[in-house]
Order: structure tokens, then sequence, then C-alpha cells
């Protein structure tokens, strides 16, 4: 598939600009009520992002007209697609039937249950809205379990923006950051030596099996195992943050892995495209939440475990087989493969990290600039600022092309896809890689 906005050799903004002025005259829009013209910092790119009017399947189409596959599915959220028309029937039901109560529904229960069914080590769990409030929540009930007060993560991991996931960061208290410990992310000695002296403070170590944000980079089985014995050893609580690992596997990643966490935190696939986020784990640390005990941990919000959301989540989940999962899995490698083929068959400076139905490209400054332009790694100021052109001309390059991923060059694939499908984009990934290495437009 490749989008109506031209194929000459044109500068590639130049392209862009072209084909989306209705995409640019709602910037224009946006910036006078919207700081930065939205209200989600991962998605701008500069000179605007794209306005996208509908979405049916694996294909968004933007407010000009322009075709494009969805290769990222609002940040790996919806693994069936857009509009997919069991979660639509599933919604239009519950609807008509009332969309929120300050009372529990059995939608509710009943997705609690198809989750427990899937991860058994969630034997009990909460709903919130957001990824951001799973792993704000499962750290304090961490806390409040072990009676410590640091919490360490890990380089490069994203957990969301609340305070303890973003020390370091503009209006975040200062003092904040000494809560938190960072530890080396697949260097299990590495983890002993940072937390040496400070065991008996910690209350939490959580880590994302597979890192999104620093670069879909997959923890190493071995690496997990060795973090289980040790947090055990030191009665530290293990937390997994699968609010994109979810996806890989039937029971997420610590199914995939075999290691199972003491808490986990889970959100976008679990709500079928709708607001969703979730905490779970052991009944005994649980259950400090239970309103029937005294001193119980107070966790309120108007909209968790919504029926909608609940109905939404339900029908993916039923819908998500093992042999959809493997069949996207599949799908993956041969992504992977074909990018990392082209990619050494071009001679670029390239590679491409993930696992399962989860990919991310990889350009220049040791192939790492995905990263570096998220501001989540090292670098100096000329570094940085290079990786980030690199990524932009990628980005923009797939635009025109006809595909969608993040401007990181962060991907997943949905259910809807097919070979064809996956063989376009690594054909144009690579075209892209090479001109956006070069500074030039692709052929």
């Amino acid at each position: 598939m490749t989008a109506p906005i031209g194929s000459t050799r044109r500068d590639v903004v130049e392209r862009y600009e072209t084909g989306t002025p209705r995409s640019a005259a709602l910037f224009e829009r946006a910036v006078r009520v919207l700081p930065g013209g939205s209200t989600r910092t991962t998605i701008y790119t500069d000179p605007y992002p794209p306005y996208i009017e509908r979405g049916h399947g694996a294909t968004l189409v933007d407010v000009d007209g322009n075709a494009y596959l969805d290769f990222l599915g609002n940040y790996t959220s919806l693994i069936l697609g857009h509009a997919h028309p069991e979660v639509v029937a599933a919604v239009e039901e519950q609807v008509r039937r009332g969309s929120a109560f300050a009372a529990p529904t059995r939608l509710e229960v009943e997705l609690a249950e198809e989750i427990h069914a899937r991860v058994p080590a969630i034997e009990r769990l909460r709903f919130t809205n957001s990824g951001t409030e799973a792993t704000m929540f499962a750290l304090r009930l961490a806390r409040a379990h072990t009676g410590r007060d640091v919490i360490a993560k890990f380089a490069g991991a994203y957990h969301g923006t609340h305070d303890l996931a973003m020390t370091g960061s503009p209006g975040v208290p200062e003092r904040l950051g000494g809560l938190v410990v960072e530890l080396p992310f697949n260097d299990l000695a590495g983890v002993e030596r940072a937390v040496a002296g400070r065991e008996p403070e910690i209350a939490a170590i959580i880590i994302e099996p597979i890192q999104g944000v620093a670069g879909m980079i997959p923890a190493e089985p071995a690496f997990l195992a060795g973090l289980r014995d040790y947090t055990r050893r030191h009665g530290i609580l293990l937390v997994f943050d699968e609010v994109i690992a979810f996806r890989v596997a039937p029971g997420g990643a610590q199914g995939r892995y075999g290691v199972d966490p003491d808490l986990t935190a889970l959100g976008k696939i679990i709500g079928g495209g709708y607001p969703v986020g979730a905490f779970g784990g052991r009944a005994e640390i649980m259950d400090r939440l239970d309103a029937r005990r005294p001193g119980a941990l107070v966790h309120g919000g108007t909209f968790n475990g919504n029926p909608v959301t609940a109905a939404a989540g339900l029908a993916t989940l039923r819908h998500l087989t093992p042999a959809r999962y493997e069949r996207l899995a599949e799908l993956g490698d041969r992504l992977r493969d074909g990018l990392a083929a082209g990619f050494a068959r071009e001679g670029l400076d390239a590679r491409v990290t993930g696992v399962a139905s989860l990919f991310q490209v990889h350009l220049g400054s040791g192939a790492d600039a995905g990263s570096i332009a998220t501001g989540r790694s090292g670098g100096d100021a000329a570094t940085v600022a290079a990786a980030r052109a690199t990524a932009r001309r990628f980005y923009l390059s797939m635009l025109v092309g006809g595909f969608f991923l993040a401007p990181r060059g962060m991907g997943a694939l949905m259910t809807p896809m097919a070979e064809p499908d996956v063989d376009g984009f690594v054909l144009a990934a690579v075209g892209a890689a090479r001109a956006a290495l070069d500074g030039a437009t692709p052929r």
C-alpha cells in the first residue's frame, strides 16, 4: 500500500506537507488550545503529525484521504486492528445498556477472570484507566506491603508518567530521586552491585520484560530467572510491567519466559482499544486493598473497570487464541529477519530488535538512534540532535510511503496483517533507512 502523496525525489518534508494540508490546518488550530497541538507528547513529530479520520482493520486514513498501513496500533494496544467487528459488537451492546455506573458490573468480573485464567500469578487484580496508574498503584502497594520506601528500576525503562517513574524530570521533587535506584538491564551482577547495602530498603524492583521506550529490548530468560531468585532472597517484591509485553503470548511475557512476579501491571490490549490499566498479583499482597479490612489502601477511580472497556477487552482476549499469537509471532520473525537481511545487504548502520509481534528499528549512532532520539539514553547534544534528525527522516519517509509507526521507529503487528503487508513494510523500511542515514529522499 502506498499513500497518494507523490513519488518524485522532492525533499521528504516537502512531500509530506504537500500531501497533508488539512492536517497542517488542524495542527494550527490545535496549538491555540492544546500545548504542542495534542494531549500526548509521544505523538508529536516535526513539522506536525497526520490527523487521522478513521481506521479499519490494519488501515488508517487521515483527514487528507491518505491511507497508511498501521504498524503501531495506537502504541501496541490495538492487536486486533481498528474497528474489529467482534469488539464493535460488544461495545455497541454495552453502550446501549449504559457506559458507567457507581457500582460494579458483571463484565469487570468476567474480564478479571479471563486475565487470571491466562496469568495464574495474578490471583487478584484491580482495574485502572491507564498503564501509568497501574504501575503507580503497584509500587504503592509494594511499599505498603513491605514497609520499605525505595524502589528500583532499570536504565531506559518507561513505567508511565507518575512521579516515581519520572524522577529527574521537571516538576518532580528532586528529593524523590533518593527513593529510586537505577539498575543495568540484562546484567544480574550489575543489579547486585547497584543495590548492595540497600537491600533492606528496597520495596520492589520493577522491570519491563521487554523494554519499550528503551528500544524494544527483550530481557534474557536467565536474567529474569536470576532476578526472581535475587528478589526472593532479599524480601523484595518483583513487579513486571507488562503494559506492552502482555501481547507476546497468551500468558504474557511471564508465561513466555516461565517467571512469576509478585505483582504485574497491565494495560493496552486488555482494553480492546479503550482506556484501561490493571495491576494484580499474589492474594496476600492484593488483599491490602480489600475495603472490608481495617486500614485498607484507598484506590478509587470513577471509570475503573467501566463496562464498555471491559466488553471490548473481553472480546479482544477471547479472540486471541494460541494459534493467533503464533501467527503474529511468525509474522514478527519474518519482519525482523527481512529487515536484518536488508540492512546487511545495503551495509547500513541499522538494526532491528524485538520479540513476537513487537519490533523497533534503530538507525545510526551505533544503531541505537531510536532510543537516543527519545531522550532515554546517553549521548552528547550533537549526537542526540543527529539521531533525532535521522529518526525524523525515517518516520516521514515511511509516512509518505504509506506506513504508520512510532516516530522513534517502534512498531507492532496486528492480526489483520499478512505476509504481503510485512514484506511491503520491509522493502519500504530498508529504502527509508538508507535515505534517512544519508540524508536523501528514498528512491
